[in-house]
């Protein structure tokens, strides 16, 4: 389990000073840099300058930074990659991963920088395993949008019909130990809808969120960070635990319910994510 908090994943248009500025005191646990879909073709180039002056006057301070890029395909993915060469950031993301060569052309421009991988093609998913096994991956981020482009699906609520790229994803970043971000949810004022598939996010065991709007913060954050009642059982169940060893016991009982050494292992996860998460607001 990731201590490290990424409840919250905004995007910003690498291109936007006003909003490169204010995500400075934005609540979000990582800020992915966009470089590709949320900056037009004719602002590109100039894109990589505004940003990376940015970035060089720092007060980011303990949000991930992750620079989008574009992909190798066009004119502009491999000189993005030499313009963030040294820069102050945490990942590069590379957007439509479709296979782990692909990570070791983009490895071999940008040493000593962890690698994200955007998951949003069929093909993507049927090789998320191999993906999620390159030494320097570090991340996913679920690309929904596209996805449901590529498959030709219907909006669902449920999103019963990505639910199998998902999975393969999931369980991808799961064997490998990557962080795995959520999709967006593209209606930003709908507060309700939001709180429903961030929860169903959490609830399968994503790592947090992406989005597309600050006012999505306050929501996503919640979501995906340990509540107060699971706080309060994770303690009880470490100290019952620690207890019935100290009494030559294998397990203990909470609640009514048996506690062994894999509920611990999964109880003190917890604690540390909420630490880390407190040390980010601290």
């Amino acid at each position: 389990m990731p201590t490290r908090p990424f409840r919250s994943v905004l995007y910003i248009p690498g291109s936007n000073e006003r909003a490169l500025e204010k995500a400075r005191n934005l609540p979000a646990d990582a800020i992915i840099f966009d470089l590709e879909d949320a900056v037009a073709p004719d602002a590109k180039i100039g894109a990589r300058t505004v940003l990376k002056a940015e970035l060089d006057k720092g007060g980011y301070g303990n949000r991930a930074k992750i620079v989008r890029i574009n992909g190798f395909d066009t004119a502009w993915g491999k000189d993005d990659v030499a313009a963030f060469v040294g820069a102050d950031i945490d990942a590069i993301l590379m957007p439509k991963v479709d296979s782990a060569a692909q990570l070791d052309e983009l490895a071999e421009l940008i040493p000593d920088v962890d690698l994200w991988a955007m998951m949003e093609t069929p093909l993507g998913m049927l090789n998320a395993a191999e993906i999620a096994a390159h030494p320097r991956l570090k991340g996913f981020v679920m690309g929904t949008n596209d996805l449901a482009k590529e498959l030709n699906t219907r909006f669902r609520a449920d999103r019963l019909p990505m639910m199998g790229g998902l999975h393969l994803c999931l369980l991808a970043a799961k064997a490998h130990g990557v962080v795995i971000i959520d999709g967006v949810y593209n209606a930003f004022k709908d507060e309700e809808g939001l709180k429903v598939e961030c929860d169903q996010g959490r609830d399968m065991g994503m790592d947090g969120k992406t989005l597309i709007h600050p006012a999505q913060l306050d929501i996503a954050n919640t979501a995906f960070a340990p509540s107060d009642a699971e706080i309060d059982l994770a303690r009880r169940q470490i100290a019952a635990f620690e207890d019935a060893e100290a009494s030559g016991q294998g397990v203990a009982v909470v609640d009514g319910k048996i506690v062994e050494n894999l509920h611990v292992v999964t109880a003190k996860g917890i604690l540390a994510k909420a630490d880390a998460i407190a040390n980010m607001a601290g």
